[in-house]
């Protein structure tokens, strides 16, 4: 296994669709080991296609000592209660802001031998399924903020990208998706 590197802000990849996966091969399990390898070290709790540079639609997760690969993920069931909760991202690190998801969602793809799969998350795997399927679709939690505290996370993005300030502290790893 190897760990690649994770792609941050200012990275056009980061904001560009991830293209569905028409067939699961060796590459795909290759990919899937070496992304969870990634989000270990890193260390976090998911990481998306993206994020290391791959368009595909593809995450990996590790949560509560459960771990898994998703392929062409789909949310088909998400419920009405929300919870507003600390977000970070390995792709914008030292940042977190209270981000407000779904409760409760289920999601259908594939496993990375290309089997059916069918998750149910609550809590903190809900929040990582919602957020990892983000960024297959180009979307970074920022965007998920309301306008004044967005405003404020890409002025802290802007200047961390043009070498103005420095991370700060970390992002616990449970709260880093």
């Amino acid at each position: 296994m190897a760990v690649l590197p994770i792609r941050i802000f200012g990275d056009p990849v980061l904001r560009q669709q991830a293209r569905g996966v028409s067939r699961v091969g060796g590459v795909h399990r290759r990919l899937a080991a070496n992304m969870t390898e990634t989000m270990r070290v890193a260390p976090g709790v998911g990481l998306a296609g993206p994020q290391v540079g791959v368009l595909e639609r593809i995450f990996t997760w590790e949560v509560d000592g459960e771990h898994g690969t998703v392929i062409n993920p789909v949310i088909v069931a998400r419920s009405e209660a929300v919870i507003e909760d600390e977000e970070g991202c390995l792709s914008l690190p030292g940042l977190a802001y209270p981000v407000e998801r779904a409760a409760e969602v289920k999601i259908e793809g594939l496993d990375e031998l290309g089997r059916p799969v069918a998750l149910e998350g609550e809590g903190l795997l809900a929040r990582v399924f919602q957020h990892e399927i983000d960024h297959l679709d180009g979307v970074l939690f920022v965007d998920r903020l309301p306008e004044p505290l967005r405003r404020e996370a890409m002025g802290r993005l802007t200047d961390l990208s043009l070498g103005l300030a420095s991370p700060g502290p970390g992002v616990p790893a449970e709260e880093t998706l």
